[in-house]
């Protein structure tokens, strides 16, 4: 499935990529305005759909935006979607946005929000990064406070995270990591971390600055489920280059192994919790999906 061949669904419309349009006065353009979630398809289902679209509603109610279409509505048309798509298994990209305005920032004057998806491919890395494992370094970028912008609000502005995505790519990173205003670990540009250190697993808490991914949340019950501790605490710069391990999380992302972060290189890469946890998490999409 190329972008070509992607099919998007605008406000109950289904529309080829070239006839999809949206007004130059929707506030999701013009600021930012608006919500997100991206969602995978397997074996064409809808992976996780409904923590997608509790976290969806969460994003709307804290940015008092009203969604046009209740949860059955969105995912009938989830599934037209993917059973227009040139494919079995793909991604899907569900936005919110605040919807046509004025020039002005005020959202008053939006009274009608859009909903939009779109199907199409994304691959965060090479299948050669993925095999070899990510190269990382930690942004001078700092992950805005809670009293600015909560992360637990997908929202349609990412400019920190593109901010920090840049440093990595100046840098020849493959992704950046970046600190909350304390110092301590948040999550990556568009993912979340974990460490491994002495056969327990790490991650940051949502309270540090990370989103609540939903990936993150299945690696974490998978983990458990396995017999391993895991525990969500602070994670400072030091606790990443002493880590035994070290991967990343996401919806896009599934789970990829980190082999460098700042210069300094992984104990193992990928590392035997990893081959673990990623052989899991793949029996569990199966369970999910061809089944559904």
């Amino acid at each position: 499935m190329t972008n070509e061949q992607g099919v998007c669904w605008i406000d109950g419309q289904l529309l080829k990529p070239a006839e999809a349009r949206i007004s130059v006065f929707d506030h999701g353009l013009l600021y930012g305005d608006g919500i997100f979630e991206g969602i995978r398809f397997y074996n064409g289902q809808p992976f996780m759909l409904a923590e997608h679209l509790i976290r969806l509603n969460d994003s709307a109610r804290a940015l008092a935006i009203t969604i046009p279409y209740s949860d059955a509505q969105l995912g009938e048309a989830i599934k037209q979607v993917i059973s227009t798509a040139n494919s079995r298994d793909g991604y899907l990209r569900l936005v919110i946005t605040r919807g046509v305005g004025s020039l002005g920032i005020d959202p008053a004057s939006c009274q009608h929000p859009s909903t939009i998806i779109i199907a199409s491919p994304l691959a965060m890395v090479s299948a050669q990064t993925r095999r070899q494992g990510l190269k990382l370094i930690i942004a001078g970028i700092r992950r805005m406070a809670v009293d600015v912008l909560d992360a637990r609000i997908k929202s349609l502005n990412y400019l920190n995270n593109i901010l920090a995505r840049m440093q990595a790519n100046t840098a020849g990173a493959d992704e950046a990591v970046l600190l909350n205003a304390a110092g301590y670990i948040a999550e990556g540009s568009a993912d979340n971390i974990f460490i491994v250190k002495n056969d327990c697993l790490y991650t940051p808490p949502v309270s540090e600055g990370a989103l609540a991914g939903v990936t993150r949340h299945i690696v974490m019950q998978l983990a458990a489920a396995s017999g391993i501790t895991v525990k969500e605490e602070r994670l400072a710069p030091y606790d990443l280059y002493t880590a035994d391990e070290c991967f990343l999380t996401g919806t896009g992302a599934e789970l990829l192994p980190v082999r460098e972060i700042d210069g300094r290189t992984m104990q193992a890469c990928p590392g035997a919790m990893f081959n673990l946890l990623e052989q899991a998490f793949q029996q569990f999409i199966k369970d999910e999906t061809i089944s559904a």
